[in-house]
């Protein structure tokens, strides 16, 4: 078995995960893992809380690329792979795993996907979602207030000091690998379906 890679990255808050389950619905959710790269941050429980919280989690030196590279190319060659779970509050991995099925089509995602190359190389086919600073900002606010319990003062400061630098730094550049650049403005049942002919013409 030689899986389909599919690569989709872009800002956070940009859109990279609702494109990515979308796409996996169309494309069939029995024929489609997806393997999210914000559950590969590095296990800092040996670390004390004060220092983690001073860990940058938006340079890409926060995630393990090598630890994510194996599982891709296990998940290519058909074997399952035991996806870490990832305590965003404690900055550790939890003990429990979710066994992850190999499919037939693998979708990436992840904000700094791109921003390996030992990574872009082993895609088949890489989407960027490009998406306007405000509106990135306005999602991410509202989902680390909401779900993860987080004030609008430290969301607005860590905005500041760490995510913006680094993706103007790291994410950004890093469309320039995509073979497609999906806008934030575009129809995304259009592109959802224009992503996944192309897909199923890369699959045959």
């Amino acid at each position: 078995m030689n899986a389909l890679l599919i690569g989709i990255s872009g800002g956070s808050g940009s859109g990279k995960s609702r494109l990515a389950h979308d796409l996996a619905t169309a494309l069939g959710p029995d024929r489609v893992s997806i393997v999210p790269f914000d559950a590969y941050y590095k296990d800092l429980r040996d670390l004390s809380m004060e220092e983690r919280n001073a860990v940058n989690f938006d340079h890409p030196d926060s995630l393990d690329a090598e630890m994510y590279g194996h599982h891709l190319d296990g998940l290519m060659n058909g074997l399952d792979i035991a996806l870490p779970v990832y305590d965003f509050a404690r900055h550790q991995r939890m003990d429990d795993l979710h066994i992850l099925p190999a499919r037939e089509i693998v979708i990436a995602e992840g904000i700094l996907l791109f921003a390996f190359p030992e990574l872009v190389e082993r895609f088949d086919y890489k989407v960027f979602r490009a998406c306007s600073e405000d509106l990135r900002f306005r999602r991410r606010l509202e989902r680390d207030t909401v779900e993860r319990g987080r004030s609008v003062e430290s969301v607005t400061e860590q905005f500041a000091a760490s995510v913006k630098p680094m993706h103007d730094e790291f994410v950004e550049p890093s469309a320039a690998f995509a073979d497609r650049v999906v806008d934030h403005t575009e129809d995304l049942d259009v592109v959802v379906r224009e992503l996944a002919q192309r897909v199923e013409l890369i699959n045959a």
